[in-house]
């Protein structure tokens, strides 16, 4: 069982989270290219290690958090808000 670290409920299962996909810069919708966009919609990295994802609290608080997760072994390092404090792990 994988255990989630809310900012503002707790340590939670991840049951009550929403995979959000990899936490990466959005292009600027006003410069940016048709290959720019294809990127960041389509390309994912996919590492066999550390990533940085977002997870949406559906069954919780309903907000969103930055999660570091190891993909191969779910361990948890680190749960920030979007643009704000970093929590311990699970």
């Amino acid at each position: 069982m994988m255990l989630i670290r809310c900012i503002h409920c707790g340590l939670r299962n991840v049951s009550e989270f929403r995979y959000g996909g990899e936490a990466r810069a959005r292009p600027d919708p006003n410069c940016a290219t048709a290959r720019q966009w294809h990127a960041y919609l389509y390309e994912k990295t996919n590492p066999a290690g550390w990533t940085t994802e977002r997870w949406y609290h559906a069954a919780g608080c309903r907000r969103y958090l930055v999660v570091e997760r190891h993909t191969l072994t779910n361990e948890i390092r680190a749960v920030r808000l979007p643009d704000g404090p970093q929590a311990g792990g699970s």
